[in-house]
């Protein structure tokens, strides 16, 4: 139960549930009516997990929606630990008349997600240290190398991970979105974009991401857990 598991082994034990895995981390969002009942969901979550929710849980609670996230927050990383407690919180939730979502739903709200912002440089460890500093971030757990992504502490913006350049490249963005979804709507978010003006720049690591970009030429990457092993 405290070992890391693959991202295939988390999104393969959670594929017949209403959990996604994105990003390290299982996703899932409730439908509210109001502040509320956002809260009594919030606290079901929280009572299902008991001591584990400190350790585990976040919880993301608005008027419409209550987002819960589980990771080994020690090991950034999941656990069976995280899988257990998902299902506690799936029947906790229920009793409440309410249910956990992962993909869209027949009304049309967005499925669960996660952002990174990716910056291009030549020399990582010379710049890594002013992102962590400026945005008041720091290191993963366990990842404190001179060129690992730097996180929120309070895990309320997107990480911020850096890629390695063999040159310079002027006319190339130098920061670009990483948008998380999972598997099964990276093609209809892909798909969306591109009727919206997108362009498609790679499809070459798919199913891992696919960059697109807006008409001024603006990327983004659409991404999902799969292909990464």
């Amino acid at each position: 139960m405290t070992e890391n598991l693959t991202r295939t082994a988390a999104s393969a034990a959670i594929e017949d549930t209403a959990w996604r895995y994105v990003l390290g981390t299982i996703v899932t969002s409730v439908a509210v009516d109001s502040a509320v009942q956002a809260m009594q969901v919030a606290h079901a979550a929280v009572t299902a997990c008991g001591v584990g929710a400190d350790g585990h849980l976040r919880v993301d609670l608005r008027p419409d929606r209550v987002e819960l996230s589980l990771q080994t927050h020690a090991l950034g990383g999941l656990t069976g630990t995280d899988l257990d407690l998902s299902r506690r919180i799936t029947e906790a939730v229920a009793t409440l008349a309410v249910s956990t979502a992962g993909v869209t739903t027949h009304d049309g709200r967005r499925s669960v997600q996660m952002l990174e912002i990716a910056i291009d440089a030549m020399d990582i460890a010379a710049i890594r240290p002013f992102w962590k500093a400026v945005m008041g971030y720091a290191d993963e757990p366990g990842r404190d190398g001179p060129t690992d992504a730097v996180v929120d502490p309070a895990w309320q913006g997107p990480a911020i991970w850096f890629q390695q350049m063999g040159e310079p490249r002027p006319q190339r963005n130098r920061i670009h979105f990483d948008i998380t979804v999972p598997h099964e709507e990276a093609e209809g978010r892909l798909q969306a974009a591109l009727d919206a003006g997108g362009v498609l720049i790679s499809d070459a690591a798919a199913r891992s991401f696919w960059i697109l970009a807006d008409a001024e030429g603006n990327e983004i990457c659409i991404c999902t857990w799969q292909d990464r092993e």
